[in-house]
């Protein structure tokens, strides 16, 4: 048995402090895709939890009026065969794709549970956004969420940033029950100074992003102050290439897994997974959930890693169980760390909340195994 606690069920009405962590890996696909329904269902069949139609960078210029047909089509014929998908999310360029696209879908609104704004800025094109998506909600009584971006060069460059993202909080603040999270552009970061990250380093070797991202945590994600999710970056890789430093990645964990444990770790490695495997491991340290990822494949280390480890959950449990904050120093089930009850009492909470989405691990039990019964066995042979 793998799971302590199951992961529990959520729909597309579930509230949202719970999609906001349920989210996992959010896949993005170009929403010119003529067979997108199909992709999409079949996506949500393999675990996918939230997906992204992108009308944005994912597409051609000349391309975005039949984008817009294909994607109302697509959604509607999504709607009709598969009721109880995925979340799903629209990445619109401009604030009127908004409206035109709630127009174009009509009733199969129902399976969209939001607009991703990319490029997104404390000025009337991002206020106008975020009316859209509140007008929306409020015109179809469904609920529809906004997810902005951080990835403009005022968030790049570091005299302007701190302003900007203070602005940016201010403004998202007047419109909190329709914000589900912030996502983070790092391409788009990387690119205002010509950067673009190996498969052998994440985006927190970048110093650049690094400050970055630890700026837009800093104002964003405060938990004293109602503080949003914001999800991991993107991981653009589909393999690994030619390779300078070794990998990262602990061979005992897999050594001591089964007889097959050393042949998934070599397929990690070579797709450059190990990689993807660290930036998601320092994301959550530093305080982000979830993760964009452009290839199906990638939501499995995602997943697996969001289960939340059987002591993990112990130490939470106890810390949140002080509900008066009476505060005091609790010593861990495992009697290797101490937790203190008031620091801690936020974290415990964010992680009471991934285990009821994403599950506990059984006492024992490890990522490699969650790993393993996720990765497909052809792949790995």
């Amino acid at each position: 048995m793998l799971f302590h606690r199951i992961p529990a069920d959520f729909t597309r009405n579930s509230p949202p402090d719970l999609l906001a962590v349920a989210l996992g890996a959010t896949l993005y696909a170009p929403a010119i895709r003529p067979t997108l329904a199909a992709d999409l269902a079949r996506c949500h069949r393999d675990g996918l939890m939230s997906l992204v139609c992108c009308l944005e960078d994912a597409i051609r210029d000349d391309e975005v009026d039949d984008a817009e047909v294909n994607l109302a089509h697509q959604l509607r014929r999504f709607a009709d065969e598969e009721p109880d998908g995925p979340l799903m999310f629209i990445r619109v360029r401009h604030p009127d794709q908004i409206y035109r696209m709630a127009e174009r879908l009509g009733d199969a609104m129902r399976v969209v549970s939001g607009f991703v704004l990319p490029k997104f800025r404390p000025d009337e094109s991002g206020r106008a956004g975020v009316q859209a998506v509140h007008d929306i909600a409020a015109a179809t009584a469904l609920p529809v969420y906004a997810m902005p971006v951080m990835e403009t060069p005022e968030i790049a460059h570091a005299e302007t940033r701190l302003p900007t993202l203070v602005q940016i909080r201010h403004l998202l603040d007047q419109f909190k029950d329709r914000v589900l999270a912030v996502r983070v552009g790092v391409t788009d970061l990387c690119g205002w100074y010509g950067l673009r990250r190996p498969a052998e380093l994440t985006a927190w070797d970048l110093g650049l992003i690094s400050t970055t991202l630890t700026d837009i945590i800093n104002v964003m994600a405060r938990r004293d102050r109602g503080g949003y999710v914001i999800s991991g970056p993107v991981w653009e890789y589909f393999t690994g290439g030619e390779r300078v430093l070794k990998p990262l990645l602990r061979e005992s964990p897999f050594a001591d897994h089964d007889p097959n444990g050393r042949i998934l770790r070599r397929k990690l490695v070579r797709d450059a997974l190990d990689g993807l495997i660290r930036e998601i491991l320092l994301d959550r340290a530093n305080g982000l959930t979830g993760k964009t990822i452009i290839h199906p494949s990638h939501a499995a280390a995602v997943h697996a890693l969001s289960v939340v480890s059987h002591e993990e959950y112990s130490d939470a449990v106890v810390i949140a169980a002080d509900a008066n904050g009476a505060g005091g120093v609790l010593r861990s089930a495992y009697a290797n760390k101490m937790n203190e009850v008031r620091p801690h009492f936020a974290w415990a909470k964010l992680t009471l909340l991934r285990a009821q989405l994403f599950g506990v691990a059984a006492e024992g039990v490890t990522f490699v195994d969650f790993l393993d019964a996720s990765v497909d066995r052809e792949l790995v042979a």
